[in-house]
C-alpha cells in the first residue's frame, strides 16, 4: 500500500483541532474527534501529535497568533503619532466582530494551561508577544500592563454575557498609557 503524500494534513488536523474545541470544548476534543473532523486516519492525529497535550499546544499557538497578527497590521506600530489607545481599543472590537465564538474558544485554550501545565509556556508566549510588540511604542512594563488590561477586558466581556465596549476600553487603556 503507498502512502498518500499529504503536507497540508497537520495543518488540517490543527485545525479540526481547533473547531472540536469550538464546538464541544475541550472536554470534547480526542484523537479520534479530532480524526472525524479532520477527515483523516486515526493514525494520522497521533503520528502528528503524540498527545492531546501537544495538539492543545499547536492549537493555542496558532489561535495566538490572529491577535497578535493584527496588532503588527495595524497602524498603531508603524506610526508613532498614531492614538495607541485607541488603535488597541479598536482592534479589540475587530477581534469581538466576528462574534463571541472565537474569543471563547481563544480564551479557553488559554486558560486551559491553568490545569495543562505543558500549556503554560505557550499561554506565556502570547503575553511575551504581545508586550513585545507594543514595546515598540511604549516601555516594556507599561505594554504588560496593556496586555493585563486588554485580556482582562475580553474576559469580562466574555464571562458576563456583555458586549464589547470600545469607548470603555479607548479610556481605560488610555489611563495605562498615561
Amino acid at each position: 500500500m503507498t502512502r498518500r503524500y499529504d503536507p497540508e494534513r497537520r495543518d488540517r488536523i490543527i485545525d479540526a483541532a481547533i473547531r472540536v474545541v469550538g464546538a464541544r470544548g475541550i472536554a470534547g476534543l480526542s484523537h479520534r474527534s479530532v480524526a472525524a473532523e479532520a477527515d483523516v486516519p486515526l493514525g494520522s492525529t497521533t503520528y502528528h501529535f503524540a498527545s492531546l497535550d501537544e495538539l492543545l499546544i499547536a492549537a493555542l499557538r496558532r489561535s495566538n497568533e490572529s491577535f497578535a497578527q493584527l496588532i503588527r497590521e495595524s497602524r498603531v506600530l508603524a506610526d508613532p503619532e498614531a492614538d495607541l489607545a485607541g488603535e488597541l481599543a479598536r482592534l479589540l472590537g475587530e477581534y469581538f466582530s466576528g462574534g463571541r465564538g472565537r474569543a471563547e474558544l481563544e480564551y479557553e485554550l488559554y486558560l486551559a494551561a491553568l490545569r495543562r501545565p505543558a500549556l503554560r509556556p505557550v499561554a506565556a508566549e502570547w503575553t511575551d508577544a504581545a508586550a513585545e510588540l507594543l514595546s515598540r511604542r511604549t516601555d516594556p512594563a507599561t505594554a504588560r500592563a496593556l496586555v493585563a488590561l486588554m485580556d482582562g477586558i475580553c474576559l469580562q466581556a466574555l464571562l458576563t454575557g456583555g458586549a464589547y465596549d470600545e469607548a470603555y476600553a479607548r479610556e481605560m487603556l488610555g489611563r495605562v498609557v498615561g
